[in-house]
């Protein structure tokens, strides 16, 4: 059976069929609904049903708490259509401009740059390119039929191999592969681009970019993707780990703020012991970005990391801050642990 969905307030339709996602078929549509893990976790494809009704597929309550449910919202990506729909959402200008693929590629270097993180990078087919904004994410497609995503790192601009920064999970199905038997020439494959968490070009507002961990990644892509296109906008990248090491990539990070009079970089360490000798920032990092930035109402913010530290930042930053709520982009690493939780 096939329903019908409308999305407002851009008035856009597209057929859903019954056993697809909401998100699914927007996407295969063209339709760009705003989406992250796909999976019922992070919680960025949430929209309302203004009209019609939905079934949900298993799903994280901290995603979507049983009152929101209540009150007509819905998790797009775990979502399926019962009738015809109408669906409230803000929809992401250029999401779809670049076709979603399924390639191979091959692993040309495994640099282990911390001792849980390995950056992969990938050749892909001379016959192709992979086209994306800095800031989206690829799938890769393994054996069993599962996949597991993973930000790109570099800008879209390089046109060459496409890196990847994996954290090694003990038991992980791919990140222990990755830090055990994966060897140069492995052959991957995976689809992308995906995801709508990427810059928005169309704004001159001071950016303020979050990161913890690995979530570094996609926010690498977009300031290297910033000084390709020579913008001038301000740069604060905010960047935590537990420990020093954490911060993989603090010399590059710093060599950014030597370099751009636009950029400025704030390490901030959590959990340091005495033997690290950590002299800078400690705490939450973002809390050090409320500390530094009171007053959030007049930028933009892109965070990604754990679930826990983004939940966080949007919380505070629109509570206590003023940062408008539409102006907090965020993309939640979410592991499949997280989601036996």
């Amino acid at each position: 059976m096939t329903f019908q969905v409308t999305v407002q307030p851009s008035g856009h339709q597209f057929s859903c069929e019954a056993d697809e996602t909401i998100l699914s078929a927007a996407i295969r549509a063209g339709v760009g609904l705003p989406y992250g893990c796909k999976n019922g976790a992070c919680g960025s494809c949430k929209g309302k049903v203004v009209s019609g009704s939905v079934q949900h597929k298993a799903h994280q309550q901290r995603a979507l708490p049983p009152e929101e449910e209540a009150a007509g919202y819905s998790l797009f990506c775990c979502a399926t259509a019962s009738t015809d729909l109408v669906i409230e959402a803000r929809e992401v200008a250029g999401s779809s401009d670049y076709p979603i693929k399924k390639m191979p590629s091959r692993v040309t270097t495994l640099e282990k740059v911390a001792p849980d993180v390995m950056v992969l990078t990938l050749q892909l087919p001379a016959s192709e390119r992979l086209r994306y904004r800095a800031g989206q994410y690829i799938e890769f497609l393994l054996r069993d039929g599962k996949r597991r995503s993973y930000s790109m790192a570099s800008a879209p601009e390089d046109g060459g191999p496409v890196t990847l920064h994996i954290r090694h999970l003990p038991g992980g199905l791919f990140t222990d592969q990755v830090f055990t038997t994966m060897k140069e020439r492995d052959i991957l494959r995976f689809e992308g681009p995906l995801g709508t968490f990427f810059l928005r070009d169309d704004s001159d507002k001071p950016v303020v970019l979050l990161a913890s961990g690995t979530g570094f990644a996609p926010l690498k892509a977009i300031v290297e993707h910033m000084i390709s296109e020579k913008s001038t906008r301000p740069i604060t990248l905010y960047w935590g780990g537990r420990r020093p090491h954490d911060l993989y990539m603090d010399g590059l990070c710093r060599q950014w703020a030597a370099d751009l009079p636009q950029f400025s970089y704030v390490p901030v360490i959590s959990n340091a012991l005495p033997e690290d000798q950590w002299q800078g920032r400690s705490g939450f990092v973002h809390q050090a970005v409320m500390a530094d930035l009171p007053d959030l109402s007049q930028h933009q913010v892109y965070a990604c990391g754990a679930p826990v530290m983004v939940d966080s930042a949007k919380r505070d930053f629109v509570a206590q801050c003023g940062l408008p709520d539409e102006e907090f982009y965020a993309d939640a690493f979410t592991t499949e642990a997280d989601l036996a939780k």
